[in-house]
């Protein structure tokens, strides 16, 4: 018997069919007001299959990222960047070599931030993650991490359940070929 299904696909198409799901679940296109298209609820239409399939997935996920939430240290850094003047371009600044020729090089400037360092077993989670969730784009063209979006927004909602951190609604099936179809959703 097998430990997972097949889905009528090898394995490289059956894997990316599977990111695809995942990365849709948890990127989900929001309109111009910052509400969700569906009602603020993260959802995707497939098959019954495929949802089970992608919920094993995202439930690991899940519980993973509920275990670590806690788990990373900030210290303080030093970062150099570009200097950019009133119209957003790099201020270059006129330098001379040693043996007398003039170049340009960019200003840059020193400033401390404060990052988040993640221990072992939450960065062995978050790459984990990495694996199942793509980058993506939103409508805007910026480039979307599900990643972050996992640790920051999804796993500290469903902190309290017990497991089971997705759930799938069978809807019937579909027309044109009578597969049957579910909707795949995070539990409320």
């Amino acid at each position: 018997m097998a430990g997972y299904r097949k889905l009528g696909r090898v394995s490289n198409q059956r894997i990316a069919i599977l990111r695809n799901l995942a990365t849709s679940l948890v990127v989900c296109p929001v309109k111009e007001d910052g509400k969700a298209l569906s009602e603020n609820r993260k959802h995707v239409v497939t098959t019954v299959a495929r949802a089970k399939e992608v919920s094993k997935i995202m439930d690991k996920l899940i519980a993973d990222a509920i275990r670590e939430k806690d788990n990373f240290t900030t210290k303080e850094v030093t970062v150099s960047s570009a200097k950019l003047d009133s119209k957003g371009m790099k201020v270059l600044v006129s330098k001379t070599s040693k043996n007398g020729k003039k170049y340009e090089v960019v200003d840059r400037e020193v400033s401390k931030k404060t990052v988040q360092v993640d221990a072992p077993s939450r960065l062995a989670a978050r790459k984990n993650a990495a694996y199942w969730l793509r980058k993506s784009h939103d409508a805007e063209g910026h480039v979307v991490d599900p990643v972050n979006i996992l640790y920051d927004e999804i796993a500290p909602a469903l902190i309290n359940h017990k497991g089971g951190y997705t759930k799938i609604v069978k809807l019937g099936a579909r027309r044109g070929d009578a597969s049957e179809m579910a909707l795949l959703t995070f539990a409320e």
